[in-house]
């Protein structure tokens, strides 16, 4: 069975898969400085955030942002400023690994049967340590830095085929 095949079958069999995005540096607040509060999906405006999405869209139920200082947001949630952190900061205001377990039950992330992860290294060294290991895809591991993973994406996108799914291993 080839990909594509895979993918129609996992739709058919109606398994629910959450992407997980990177938050990303570039928000509206960069372009628009007096922007106030914003949706999550007006929030991210870079080039990967912007392929991750597009991704999340074609091959995936649903998505959330995965945020250093909000944890999991999903699309219509607010921020209501501009932030620069991210994992692996010495920072105060970095989600502990607690809230984030906390965010998944309340916000009912383990009902997902597949969790794509579309997020770099920092990323998935969180989701490693708060998440059973079976449910995490990992399409981009391997990737060999932002451009390689944006080309991937742009190519699955483009042609309309899931990348090919890659399960951590403890």
């Amino acid at each position: 069975m080839n990909l594509h095949q895979m993918f129609i079958k996992e739709r058919w069999l109606k398994v629910k898969t959450l992407a997980i995005l990177p938050c990303g540096k570039r928000k509206i607040w960069d372009k628009y400085p007096y922007h106030g509060s914003a949706k999550v999906k007006d929030v991210y405006i870079g080039n990967l955030h912007r392929l991750t999405r597009g991704y999340a869209e074609q091959f995936a139920t649903d998505w959330v942002i995965l945020s250093a200082k909000h944890g999991f947001r999903s699309r219509n949630e607010i921020i209501k400023e501009n932030y620069d952190l991210t994992f692996g900061m010495k920072n105060d205001g970095i989600i502990s690994n607690e809230a984030l377990k906390k965010q998944i039950k309340e916000k009912q992330l383990d009902q997902y049967d597949k969790w794509i992860v579309l997020t770099g290294q920092k990323h998935l060294n969180v989701l490693r340590q708060i998440v059973d290991l079976k449910k995490l895809n990992t399409p981009l591991l391997g990737t060999r830095g932002i451009g390689d993973m944006q080309k991937r994406l742009k190519c699955a996108i483009d042609n309309k085929r899931p990348l090919p799914n890659q399960y951590l291993e403890k």
